[in-house]
């Protein structure tokens, strides 16, 4: 009997039938200059890849720590020996891991199995969905004395709404956040309104930088520097006022030949407008977003390097070291900014009662 393989891409949400996996790989193959199947083949490289990442996720997961990290006990990893595996897409040389003392007992490829059914179809419907490529979320917080903290990482499916974030909050404030002056977000759907439900008093402010940028993104890239000089007296004018009247100059300029522009900037509007009533302390503190995007470097960094997860748990692991490895001592925390002072001084007069 046939089997029709359909996936949901996790993030559009669109409906990927056998066919457009089919014309996927055959591009991929053709692009890459390899054959489909047989020896060297584009599906034979993808079966051996979702293997040997299977079997060290086994292999982890038997000893307790991550590959290349130090080992917890007597048991370790040794080398990996090669095997030969027959499957419906041919015979896969495959690199088996293997541990000290010889008890590691892998289910995915048994020890002395040499025939695999079933695999093509895992392979396929890993590669309509990316090899489970999703998002992963960070929240970061800075404390009153100036010190950044990672509040938490959580897995999400691309589809999150206000049900998702009001639980995250939820979790954030139940272990001891209980008053928060302003979250700067970029633009997440039910985000907002699950801010002022658990924080009441919380400004919602959108990231400045991320909505330059998403500007960009619309426009040539010839034009990118004009438009950076056009759009600067919008995000610094001195009143919502004002900004408005800026921006009505720079759309009469530039949103005739880009209108998406115009509509990202209306949308953004609401959350865009608190960073204009604050003193250009906060505005410098709450507009840089160096500290963050130097986290999420790192956390790329690390995942291309594994190159892909068989699981969420696997994937937060990953993250979760890179995390500690920021302080491995535990006994300091980096200062979001280094002119602090000036910066809590205004918070204090903009919040007051609220900065002890």
């Amino acid at each position: 009997m046939s089997q029709t393989i359909e996936m949901i891409d996790p993030v559009t949400g669109e409906i990927i039938g056998q066919q457009q996996i089919a014309e996927q790989l055959l591009a991929q193959a053709k692009e890459q200059g390899v054959g489909l199947v047989g020896p060297g083949g584009l599906l034979g490289g993808l079966t051996k890849t979702v293997l040997e990442t299977a079997l060290e996720a086994e292999m982890t997961e038997h000893l307790g720590y991550e590959k290349h990290a130090s080992s917890n006990g007597e048991n370790a990893r040794k080398r990996t020996r090669s095997k030969t595996v027959l499957t419906e897409v041919g015979a896969v040389e495959i690199d088996v891991p293997r541990d000290r003392d010889g008890s590691f007992q892998p289910k995915i490829v048994r020890k002395r199995q040499r025939r695999l059914d079933g695999i093509d179809e895992i392979v396929l419907s890993l590669t309509a969905r990316g090899l489970r490529n999703k998002p992963f979320y960070v929240a970061v917080g800075v404390t009153t004395a100036g010190e950044r903290d990672i509040l938490g990482i959580w897995a999400g499916d691309g589809g999150e709404g206000a049900k998702f974030w009001l639980g995250v909050l939820t979790e954030i404030k139940n272990r001891g956040v209980e008053d928060v002056c302003i979250v700067v977000c970029d633009g997440l759907k039910g985000l907002p309104e699950s801010i002022t439900t658990t924080w009441e008093l919380a400004v919602v402010q959108t990231c400045i930088i991320h909505l330059i940028r998403n500007t960009f993104r619309f426009a040539s890239r010839k034009y990118w520097d004009q438009i950076a000089r056009d759009l600067r007296p919008v995000y610094t004018a001195p009143t919502e006022a004002a900004a408005k009247a800026r921006f009505e100059e720079f759309a009469e300029k530039w949103c005739t030949m880009y209108p998406a522009i115009r509509k990202l900037w209306e949308n953004a509007w609401t959350e865009f407008i608190p960073f204009l009533d604050y003193d250009v302390e906060i505005r410098r503190i709450i507009c840089s977003t160096n500290a963050i995007e130097s986290l999420n470097a790192r956390y790329r960094r690390a995942v291309r390097a594994r190159g892909h997860f068989p699981n969420d748990a696997a994937a937060l692991k990953c993250l979760y070291l890179v995390t500690r490895s920021l302080d491995p001592t535990g006994r300091g925390r980096a200062r979001w900014v280094t002119r602090w002072k000036p910066a809590l001084n205004a918070f204090a007069i903009t919040f007051e009662g609220r900065i002890n």
